[in-house]
């Protein structure tokens, strides 16, 4: 076991977010989520090594906060079978200033802010990572 562990490195950039999440599911049906607790937003891509515990493993680590997972794009068969429901809302990532996937942004819904984000490598990094804000 290394000691090695991998996080990321950018200050966060604290910005409005929505309310409401809009987009489709994998299958094409109208999705809409109120935001009305602290929600991680994981915005991930087709043929993505950190992405893949998010849309199908267990995520105990993150058991704590509600995790929404977002695709730009339908994907391919990789996602089929999916643990969780994948949002695909291409204006999402505009909405919350994503800029790239695998990206995360954590949304507190009181203020209607983004305060804290952050690039996947994993559920364990991400966890770690906002784990100060789970225990507020």
């Amino acid at each position: 076991m290394s000691d090695f562990h991998v996080h990321s490195f950018d200050a966060p950039r604290e910005r409005p977010a929505p309310s409401v999440l809009r987009g489709r599911s994998l299958s094409g049906d109208d999705l809409v989520l109120e935001l009305s607790e602290l929600t991680l937003v994981v915005a991930i891509k087709p043929n993505c090594d950190g992405c893949g515990d998010f849309v199908h493993g267990e995520l105990h680590e993150l058991a704590d906060v509600n995790v929404v997972v977002v695709s730009a794009t339908r994907g391919d068969e990789e996602w089929d079978n999916a643990r969780r429901t994948v949002v695909v809302a291409p204006d999402l990532f505009d909405e919350l200033d994503i800029r790239s996937a695998p990206f995360y942004v954590l949304i507190d819904p009181t203020s209607s802010r983004v305060i804290f984000e952050g690039v996947i490598f994993g559920p364990a990094q991400v966890a770690s990572e906002i784990a100060s804000f789970l225990s507020r």
